[in-house]
């Protein structure tokens, strides 16, 4: 899912994303909570009408937002209390308003609130995150159930996984939290900071754990290797500013590793940006000509950069469909990691 995390995806329109294949995006709770505010959303119709959005959108609680402002909130039993990072202003945020808000944002996809701890926290740490997640996942489910939505469509929430990198503290979220019988699960707290290989056993182990026939969402991952060893492991749907963020700073994602289109290299390379097929404007454009935008700065640039990220990551996500369907995923899955890990541009 690309993300828009204020209703927009940075240097690209609602046009131009509903152009990739993926047909969703990642919009924040907390952020849309703050500006344009529930008021506006409702007014305009809902987040989709508001930016002209014709595909689906998930949106994150915003919970790992105001976890991170450790000196602006304060948890409780009920829910945190935060001030916004905008203007100072105070809220409180408990499961069923996270819903409720999701209900005027009008998501299709909606997430619980829940306590996100670092990869690096301790055991009592992540346990007491595991209990008060389960907590507020038992309300927002409830809440959610006694509700309806604003705009005629239907809407689902997902409870979120915690437990650190525990295996057996994972294995106690996962099973409290099928308990609910959500239509789908979503595994957190995970790329903050732990160890990549205790990132990779964490999501085998929910592989197990998690109910096979519902969609599973790896919140915040992650590089192109990344993609392809968690879908390995059972995940079908992702997030990462990662081709978006490193594409605003000259980073290009190829099927032969990461391109640094500032490097020196490029400056008389007159060779398509990639001529792989899965990108249009990366066949039009020449990476000279790409170096020349990011040294004088233009926004054109970013766009060009951006486009052929999101077309990357959207188009292998479709290949890896295409190969699990085949029966070829776990062969093409070598081949594709030893030659995009091999080389880095």
């Amino acid at each position: 899912m690309p993300v828009g995390t204020h209703g927009a995806v940075k240097t690209q329109s609602a046009r131009e994303i509903a152009e990739l294949p993926s047909g969703i995006l990642l919009s924040n709770t907390y952020h849309l909570f703050l500006r344009p505010g529930t008021e506006v959303l409702e007014a305009a119709g809902g987040l989709h009408r508001f930016m002209s959005w014709p595909g689906a959108i998930l949106t994150d609680s915003g919970g790992f937002q105001i976890f991170s402002l450790a000196a602006l909130r304060k948890i409780s039993a009920d829910g945190v209390t935060f001030r916004s990072h905008l203007d100072g202003s105070e809220h409180h945020f408990t499961p069923e308003t996270i819903v409720d808000v999701q209900r005027s944002i009008g998501s299709d996809i909606m997430m619980m609130l829940d306590i996100c701890p670092p990869g690096d926290a301790d055991h009592n740490t992540w346990l007491e995150a595991l209990e008060t997640t389960t907590r507020w996942a038992r309300r927002g489910m409830q809440h959610f159930r006694n509700s309806e939505p604003l705009y005629g469509h239907t809407q689902l929430l997902m409870p979120i996984v915690q437990g650190g990198i525990d295996p057996e503290l994972r294995r106690r979220s996962a099973a409290e939290l099928t308990e609910l019988e959500a239509r789908a699960y979503a595994i957190g707290g995970l790329a903050v900071g732990e160890p990549k290989p205790a990132m990779l056993d964490t999501v085998e182990l929910m592989n197990e754990a998690l109910p096979r026939e519902k969609p599973r969402y790896l919140m915040g991952v992650g590089t192109p290797a990344d993609l392809v060893k968690c879908v390995a492991r059972g995940v079908d749907m992702f997030d990462c500013v990662m081709p978006t963020r490193n594409a605003r700073n000259a980073q290009l994602f190829t099927f032969d590793g990461k391109l640094n289109i500032r490097n020196a290299r490029y400056k008389n390379d007159f060779s398509p940006i990639d001529d792989s097929g899965f990108s249009p404007i990366s066949k039009i454009y020449s990476r000279a000509y790409l170096h020349h935008l990011f040294k004088i700065e233009e926004i054109l640039g970013m766009r060009i950069a951006t486009e052929h990220n999101l077309r990357f990551y959207t188009f292998l996500m479709a290949t890896m469909r295409t190969e699990i369907i085949r029966g070829t995923f776990g062969s093409w899955s070598q081949a594709f990691l030893s030659r995009f890990e091999r080389s880095d541009a």
